[in-house]
Parts: structure tokens; C-alpha cells; sequence
């Protein structure tokens, strides 16, 4: 079997300075915590552990020491929540998000009724609708009954989501009665390269492997495309995760992960994948 890996994959510029400042942090002072898991990666995150790293789902969980914002984002009530416990601050939010959650809070003082398209139950999203005041959350067509009528609507997008699915959403709230309707596009770049990445390899291969933690949103977005143009499409945490059964008559294999991957996952991963291929397991 032939391995081929995405031209895009992998760690972004956004996860890759998370977890530098963890580690930084983690070398220098103890009591470390992270509100909810730095990145969506569990190996990750248990080899973070490992060096000291706390985490926890709520500030009254930390009696003291210092937090880590993981590259999600904190809603302000969850700063100010951690201000004023005295606690220190690590800001790890992604660029990108910290741009949608200005963003969102812009709109709002200008009088629009601010609109994510996105997952509600995702730590971005969520971080987004503490800035943005009185958001209303849409996944897909069948939210969009949500929407005021004859209101000044201001739409950003979750940076994970695929240029595709905004498109379509924007092009659904179009026929909406509104007053106004300001779009933003504040997709992730990178996200999105490794999306074209993902589906031009999926449709090379009898097989594609998409790596990732099985909660993060970018890493299900990837599987989710490259379903729709290869159904031999499989999303795995890691190489332990494998049913060596499903290789069977299958020549060449596509590998991508998500921007919250390591790169020593996707390495075992293509490495123990080619081992097999000359008789190994």
C-alpha cells in the first residue's frame, strides 16, 4: 500500500503557540491550570498533564496559581470570574478568535443582532456569545427560524466551518426578511487550506485516515468533507485506533489531520501504516 500525506495538516500557527506558552508557563511556576482543555487533542493534553497541567471546567475549581485561556477563548464574564479571584492570566486564545469575539462585540454596539453560524456547544462559539451580548447561534437551515424578522443582522462565522457551509447558510439568510445584513467572513485560513487539502487527497486513494481528537470541531469538519467524496473515510485519534481489517485490498492510503494534531502522531501513524504494507503489524 502506498502512503500519501495532505500538502496541509497538522498543527496550525494558533495551536502551535498554545501549547508553547504552556509549556513555557508549565516550566516556570506550578499550580497551572487550563479553563477546559487547552487544545482538542487528548494525547496532548494528557502529555500537558504529565508536566502539570490542570484541567478544570470552572473557575471555582482553582483555588489558586495561574490560568491558562486555551486557544478557544474565555467569554469576559469568565475573565472577569478569574480577576477577581486574584488569579493570574495566560492568554492563549487564538488570533483568529479573538478577532470573531471583537468582531461580535463591535456588531452588537453598533445595533446588529449578531449571528454565528456555527456549533453552540463549541468552547469558541460559546466564548463568541459572551462578547457579542444577545447572539443567536444557527448550525444549519433548520435554525434559521431563530432569526429576528425586519432586524439589522450582523453574521460571522465558527473559523472552523468550510467555506462551503457559510456560503449556504449566508445564502439561506438572504431570503429572510431583514432590514440589513453585514457578513464577515472570519473563517480560518488554515482551517480551510487543510480542507482543500483533505478532499483533493481523499479522491486519489481507496482510503483516507483523518487524525484527530474525536472533539475537535476542525478535525470533524475534515472527516465530514472527505466523506462526501470517499466513503472509505475513517477519523482516528491515533494509530491504537486502528482496525487493521479495514486495510485489506486496499493499494494507496490519504492521510490528514487537524490543526490541533502533533506531528509525532501523524509520523507514527504513516510510519507504523507503511510498516504494515511490507508485512508488519
Amino acid at each position: 500500500m502506498k502512503v500519501f500525506v495532505a500538502e496541509n495538516c497538522g498543527f496550525c500557527p494558533g495551536v502551535r503557540n498554545a501549547i508553547s506558552l504552556a509549556e513555557s508557563v508549565l516550566a516556570r511556576e506550578v499550580n497551572v491550570y487550563s479553563l477546559g482543555p487547552i487544545i482538542h487533542n487528548p494525547d496532548v493534553v494528557r502529555r500537558l498533564a504529565e508536566t502539570g497541567l490542570k484541567t478544570v471546567t470552572d473557575v471555582d475549581q482553582i483555588p489558586s496559581g495561574t490560568v491558562l485561556i486555551r486557544s478557544h477563548g474565555a467569554a469576559p464574564e469568565q475573565i472577569a470570574g478569574i480577576r477577581e479571584k486574584g488569579l493570574k492570566i495566560v492568554d492563549a486564545t487564538c488570533v483568529l478568535v479573538k478577532r470573531v469575539q471583537s468582531i461580535a462585540k463591535d456588531l452588537s454596539e453598533a445595533g446588529y443582532k449578531v449571528v454565528v453560524i456555527g456549533d453552540q456547544n463549541h468552547p469558541e462559539v460559546r466564548a463568541v456569545v459572551g462578547c457579542g451580548g444577545n447572539v443567536v447561534v444557527v448550525a444549519d437551515k433548520s435554525d434559521l427560524h431563530k432569526l429576528p424578522r425586519n432586524k439589522k443582522l450582523g453574521v460571522v462565522c465558527q473559523t472552523t466551518q468550510s467555506p462551503g457551509h457559510f456560503a449556504q447558510m449566508v445564502g439561506a439568510m438572504a431570503a429572510v426578511q431583514f432590514r440589513e445584513l453585514k457578513v464577515i467572513n472570519t473563517l480560518c485560513k488554515e482551517a480551510v487550506n487543510r480542507q482543500k487539502s483533505a478532499v483533493e487527497l481523499c479522491k486519489k486513494v481507496d482510503i483516507m485516515f483523518v487524525l484527530g481528537g474525536l472533539q475537535s470541531a476542525n478535525t470533524r469538519k475534515l472527516a465530514e468533507l472527505c466523506r462526501q467524496y470517499n466513503t472509505q473515510t475513517f477519523h482516528l485519534q491515533n494509530w491504537q485506533e486502528l482496525d487493521k481489517s479495514i486495510l485489506l485490498g486496499k493499494i494507496t492510503a490519504g492521510v490528514t489531520a487537524g490543526a490541533s494534531t502533533p506531528e509525532w502522531i501523524i509520523s507514527e501513524f504513516v510510519e507504523n501504516l507503511t510498516a504494515f504494507e511490507t508485512g508488519g503489524s
